[in-house]
């Protein structure tokens, strides 16, 4: 790439407070030549529109020219000229850091943004890397094609966005035609290869955008990094979810019309201030150390609150209801952390006093307080009392206060002359379609004289789906809360994969005689029908026998640092009684089983609600006032607290404390996939996320509200195998469905919300197949690079189509290949990733940029141990037998299903040579464990001989990454291990022996991972 770039510099002709997010984007008229574009001239383009938005260009290639400017630009910003030794000081120690990598430099950068500069003459002097008071004094440069020798293997960069000097965007390019998707793969490959080489500077990046000048996205630095991690199997990732392609976002106006053409992406995503507010604005480096990029969706809405507080301030309308607004974004969307950014930025408003969420039920105030104290430790003020209420209303340091509408209430009732309300005070509410309408409401808009009032909802009242009851002048979210600020709905939300759609059943449990339709049922005595004994053990029979299928309990995929099979769910039921008849029947199934299996594991959750039955769609709301229940219904909650208590070695109870830690240890279990269900009333059905959730069955009335409120617990995104939420419904909800639909997206919402039926999968599935069956039968070489591509994109696309369908009860027996051609494929499969990655480690040019395997569905249908030690078992039998088919069969059968096992191939050597020591007196369950302790020990004995580790702490350090589950990369542990070697050295480098130790203990814990299912102590 030559150095073409060297345009007049464009000035901007004013700076203002302009929106991040344009209220409209109209594509211009472009009179581009529309003929075939180059990658080179793609580049070309791009780096010209942003000189025409007066960011500079520099021809900087290498890490020298990259930190001299980086000098001069910190100097500029800081007004400060650096001797050679302060330079020097200051980026080793505040800038490079060689202990430091991304999260390190992340932190900088979004919470140390000023750093210490120790001079000279023994002065300090703030140095500020990023301004984030005046952001256009922040400066922006452009650069490409820069180069690096120093990583794993050299590469070459396309185009990178300075600020201040610091790489900070980092821009992949394709040409037009070319799936973006190679852009995010070729990014992974930077991270790990070079991006920490020269100066690390790079590892400064924060944001990154892959374009192939037709579609264009972005994401955070942590998105790619913990993919990296994952997908190398590092102990660096501890994230909860599978940070891939997923989770890249579009750009968007605040209309939600996807900018994706890559000149439009430039003109409003890279113009100075959307760039620069996005840095130092709208980012959340959270305490999991994840940089969170909000959405512009989530802007666009931020925005409008905080310009609606200005204006409405300036105009004297404080204490009115046209000083407010509300937010509708749908379920799922993130309005928690839109929320929070709001009253982050709010409080900073230099005429704002406090800002005040306001929750509606205890168990949301729980669940709020934990959101936003992983989105900054220390942030918030929550309170369990209104006495603890008073002392942070009167305290003029606490800024942020979350608090439930009821102890706001009381406390309103207590302190009528609080100086609190002539504060000028923002105050939010979560979920404001529920309780907000009512006479608490009116108090604190009563009592409180100088507020603006915002509401965040995902399902609005409208007049068509108003309470009855009440003030005509109180029964809307508008008429409450005053105008719609932003808008962002289900349908939405899916289209841009924010969450997932929704796959419902409708499963019949009760028979009514000819002639009496639904309607007619509901209206004689039907909850009494429907609690008939002999229903609710269909019901139970169904959920589990049906169990394993729809949360894919039998497929297992990474979950933090833990392996973990399936997802779990929520069973909603009608009523308490519902409830405590379901876990009876539940409980007593579980007693019929034989003491090998594995049941179930289930909680229960209920406390007292005075309206189980909602009209308008609500959902009964239910308190934590466990003394308000019948001793009947009490009793029975403690016996299953005792059951949960059995189950996890924990105490709790049903006084009031015990209950409240009891709720949130069942919160915290789903979340971390402990709990296999737990059956509800309405507790979680709105406002509790959990992504391993991907089912909920349903046994009682939804609608509205409370129909997209409860589906919406199962479609959060969490990894590849879950690729929608299911719903299964033991009532006929589908015209409540249709209508919810309707009414929170729009008339066509069905089509975009709801999988397409099993008709529209099963000839996806039919096609595949037969073009596999056709172009690449099994047996026969597959022979040229774009052969062995196509075959990877269509067995990945099969894969991707049976993990939809395995959820349809109509696909049972219906399957188009055996199950000895599915794992021959799969077999292949792998061989050709195995070949792909011996070329990277070949420092061969790397042609997996534009391959994607989809190991998670791999993973998900693998065989495991159990399995093969089974057919262990069966080859033991007829080993002394005539039976030489019969053997033969199993061998090969052995040999297969281990070779088509992405975690299993590796030990296949391992596993043969084990059957072939059996002999007739053999237990092989415990001979197997016998014999991998036998080989492992010996295997590891060898590495410490070969590279002279230090014996004890070698085998400590195995012995405790076969308990985390993964290798420890940094640290001292590592470091204890390694012999004593010069760091000086050229023929025995500290770090160069360091790495080929870790690559020889990562291949013997890749190897011996997961063969037993526990770990013993090898001392």
């Amino acid at each position: 790439m030559t150095d073409s770039y060297a345009a007049p510099r464009y000035a901007p002709i004013a700076v203002s407070n302009e929106r991040t997010v344009v209220a409209q984007y109209v594509p211009e008229p472009s009179d581009d030549d529309q003929g075939y574009e180059s990658e080179a001239a793609l580049e070309a383009h791009f780096i010209k529109l942003l000189q025409e938005q007066a960011y500079e260009y520099l021809p900087i290639h290498s890490s020298d020219g990259l930190v001299a400017n980086l000098r001069a630009q910190l100097e500029a910003l800081n007004q400060v000229t650096f001797s050679d030794d302060e330079w020097a000081r200051f980026f080793a120690e505040s800038i490079a850091g060689s202990r430091d990598g991304i999260v390190e430099k992340t932190r900088r950068i979004q919470r140390e943004h000023i750093q210490l500069l120790h001079r000279d003459d023994g002065t300090d002097k703030n140095i500020l890397l990023l301004d984030k008071d005046q952001i256009h004094n922040n400066r922006l440069q452009v650069i490409n094609q820069y180069a690096t020798d120093s990583g794993a293997r050299s590469n070459r960069y396309d185009v990178t966005i300075l600020v201040n000097g610091l790489p900070m965007v980092q821009v992949e390019l394709k040409r037009r035609g070319v799936a973006i998707r190679e852009a995010f793969n070729q990014i992974n490959r930077y991270q790990r290869d070079s991006f920490w080489a020269d100066s690390g500077l790079y590892e400064y990046v924060q944001l990154f955008v892959i374009s192939n000048g037709t579609f264009t996205k972005y994401y955070s630095n942590t998105t790619r990094a913990t993919h990296v991690d994952q997908a190398a199997g590092s102990s660096r990732s501890r994230s909860q979810v599978s940070n891939t392609f997923e989770f890249t976002s579009w750009w968007a106006d605040a209309t939600n019309k996807a900018i994706t053409d890559l000149v439009g992406f430039t003109r409003t995503f890279f113009s100075s201030h959307t760039l620069l507010a996005i840095l130092t604005r709208y980012c959340v480096f959270d305490s999991d150390n994840k940089l969170l990029v909000m959405r512009p969706y989530q802007i666009a809405a931020t925005e409008r609150i905080l310009n609606r507080i200005e204006t409405s301030t300036n105009a004297r309308q404080v204490g009115t209801v046209r000083a407010g607004g509300y937010i509708w974004h749908t379920t799922g969307s993130g309005k928690t952390l839109t929320s929070f950014k709001t009253a982050q930025l709010a409080i900073d408003m230099p005429t704002i006093d406090k800002v005040l969420f306001v929750v509606d039920r205890k168990d949301l105030d729980y669940q709020t307080m934990v959101e936003y104290e992983r989105f900054q430790k220390g942030a918030v003020n929550s309170n369990a009392s209104t006495r603890e209420l008073k002392r942070q209303l009167d305290n003029p340091t606490a800024k942020i206060i979350i608090t439930t509408i009821q102890k706001l209430s009381r406390y309103i009732g207590k302190n009528p002359d609080s100086r609190v309300y002539d504060g000028h005070t923002v105050i939010i509410f979560d979920e404001c379609h529920r309780s907000q309408f009512g006479a608490m409401h009116e108090a604190i808009t009563k009592t409180f004289r100088n507020y603006h009032i915002f509401g965040f909802t995902g399902t609005p009242i409208f007049a068509q789906n108003s309470s009855s009851a009440g003030s005509p002048a109180m029964r809307s979210t508008e008429q409450i809360f005053g105008d719609r600020l932003h808008l962002y709905t289900v349908v939405n939300a899916i289209d841009d994969r924010n969450v997932l759609p929704f796959h419902v059943d409708y499963v019949d449990t009760i028979k009514v005689k000819a002639g009496i339709v639904d309607e007619q049922v509901a209206g004689i005595n039907s909850e009494a029908a429907l609690l008939n004994p002999k229903r609710i053990n269909g019901v139970v029979d169904y959920v589990l026998s049906h169990f394993d299928q729809k949360t894919k309990r039998q497929q297992s995929y990474s979950l933090k640092e833990r392996r973990v099979r399936g997802f779990n769910s929520l069973f909603a039921t009608a009523s308490i009684e519902a409830a405590k008849r379901y876990y009876a029947a539940f409980k007593a199934r579980r007693a019929e089983l034989p003491a090998t299996s594995e049941p179930l594991k289930i909680a229960l959750l209920y406390s007292f609600a005075p309206n189980e039955a909602q009209p308008d769609g609500l959902l009964g709301e239910e308190d934590f006032e466990t003394g308000s229940l019948d001793q009947s219904s009490r009793d029975f909650l403690d016996d299953a607290i005792a059951d949960y208590n059995a189950m996890f070695a924990t105490s709790y109870d049903t006084s009031p404390q015990q209950f409240g830690d009891y709720y949130k240890d069942v919160t915290r279990r789903l979340k971390n996939r402990e709990l296999d269900m737990a059956i509800v009333v309405n507790m979680l059905l709105t406002g509790f996320d959990a992504k391993t959730l991907n089912t909920l069955w349903v046994d009682k009335n939804l609608r509205q509200h409370g129909l997209i409120q409860a589906f919406s617990r199962t479609n959060r995104i969490l990894n590849s195998v879950k690729a929608f939420g299911n719903v299964v419904c033991f009532r006929d909800l589908q015209d409540e469905t249709d209508e919810a639909l309707r009414l929170f997206g729009d008339e066509d919402a069905g089509g975009v919300v709801l999988l397409m039926p099993f008709g529209h999968y099963y000839a996806q599935y039919q096609e595949i197949t037969h073009d596999l069956l056709t172009q690449f039968p099994n047996g026969e070489p597959i022979i040229g690079e774009d052969a062995k591509k196509e075959f990877i994109r269509q067995f990945g696309a099969l894969l991707r189509t049976i993990n939809i369908l395995s959820v349809f009860d109509e696909f049972e027996g219906q399957e188009l290949l055996t199950q000895r051609e599915m794992a021959d494929y799969q077999s292949r499969y792998l061989t050709l990733r195995d070949e792909f990655v011996s070329h990277l480690d070949a420092e061969k040019e790397s042609i997996d940029d534009d391959v994607v395997f989809e190991i998670e569905l791999v993973r998900q249908v693998e065989v495991n141990v159990d399995y093969i030690l089974m057919l262990a078992q069966q080859y033991l039998e007829v080993k002394d037998g005539p039976r030489d088919k019969e053997i033969n069969e199993i061998r090969a059968k052995i040999n297969r299903d281990a070779s088509a096992s992405p975690t299993l191939r590796n030990k296949l050597d391992l596993i043969n040579a084990f059957v072939d020591s059996l002999n007739v007196d053999s237990h092989v369950g415990q001979e197997w464990r016998e014999f991998v302790e036998g080989h492992r020990d010996a295997e590891l004995e060898e590495i410490i001989a070969e590279e002279r580790l230090r014996p004890e702490p070698t085998r400590r350090f195995m012995h405790d990454a076969f308990i985390d589950g993964a290798i420890t990369t940094t640290g001292t542990a590592v470091t204890r291990v390694l012999p004593p070697a010069s760091r000086f050295s050229k023929t025995n480098n500290h770090e160069q022996l360091k790495d080929r130790v870790l690559a020889k203990l990562q291949a013997f814990f890749d190897r011996y991972a997961g063969l037993l299912k526990d770990v013993r102590d090898w001392d």
